[in-house]
């Protein structure tokens, strides 16, 4: 098995940071670990245990910190589950999840059972994104509503890697360039807590080793069964997918989709937790704004 990690040194400081930035954050909440096919899976869950259930699924070389701001938001009104997803740079084991197979279907399982859930809202980003589509379409009975940040799956996969791969032999300066094509330009000025989950982001995303990842898209008829509330946030200048693909192709398959298109937003696209909490609190919504 390939470790997730380019040294053991900077998985152990990795994961000491992301502990570290948990029991900092200021939201209440718990964690357990869910066993799953796939091994255990690391799950922190906050918000009013009462509330409705709210999944949320991570991108590729990333964990369950990357959604901390928007769940802090989130979690006034929902029960919110962010998983760690197996083989990632998290808490939760490292064999490698193959999401076009049905051992992913089957850990998504797992976990709605593991945490007693019937169904649930879901929210993916990029490889998230893709996860929680291909649930959706396999286990409609289970997604109350999806929400899709930069989804893969649908429009087509732009080449990035060959774009990126000089700069794969410039070492730390080289990895931080092909960050800020991804992510775009650094945010201003952050609260000590956010800088610091920045900093844990940035870190990660130099010493975690890249996986290149192909997902196969979506077919129109898969697409067309979607009959849950669907939104979509898209960013106008993403490096990885083609966004107006995306946007082209849900407009023609999903009609009812909600898709917010942000034409300076990067394949990271920030600052939509109110959006997309309201989407979520009126799930009969629809339009494209």
């Amino acid at each position: 098995m390939t470790p997730i990690f380019r040294t053991r040194d900077a998985e152990r400081l990795a994961l000491a940071r992301y502990r570290e930035l948990l029991d900092e954050w200021p939201v209440p909440h718990t964690h357990c670990m869910v066993p799953s096919g796939m091994g255990e899976t690391f799950v922190l869950s906050c918000g009013p245990s009462e509330g409705p259930p709210l999944v949320l699924l991570h991108g590729a070389q990333a964990n369950a910190a990357s959604w901390l701001v928007d769940a802090a938001i989130w979690a006034r009104h929902f029960r919110v589950h962010i998983l760690d997803m197996p083989g990632q740079p998290g808490l939760s084991a490292p064999s490698r999840l193959v999401p076009a197979s049905r051992a992913a279907l089957c850990w998504l399982d797992d976990l709605m059972d593991g945490l007693g859930l019937v169904n649930a809202s879901f929210a993916g980003i990029s490889l998230g994104g893709w996860m929680a589509l291909s649930y959706a379409v396999s286990r409609p009975g289970r997604v109350a509503q999806l929400v899709l940040i930069s989804p893969a799956g649908i429009g087509r996969q732009r080449a990035f890697l060959l774009k990126a791969w000089p700069y794969l032999t410039l070492g730390q300066w080289g990895l931080r360039k092909i960050r800020r094509m991804v992510i775009g330009p650094a945010a201003g000025a952050l609260s000590p807590f956010h800088a610091k989950l920045a900093s844990l982001m940035e870190y990660i995303g130099l010493h975690a080793r890249i996986q290149p990842i192909v997902l196969p898209r979506f077919s129109d008829a898969a697409l067309g069964s979607l009959a849950m509330p669907v939104m979509a946030v898209l960013g106008g200048k993403d490096v990885l997918l083609d966004s107006a693909h995306t946007r082209a192709r849900l407009e023609r398959c999903v009609p009812h989709a909600c898709i917010h298109w942000r034409p300076e937003a990067f394949h990271f696209v920030t600052r939509e937790a109110e959006t997309i909490q309201a989407f979520l609190l009126a799930p009969d919504a629809r339009g494209t704004p």
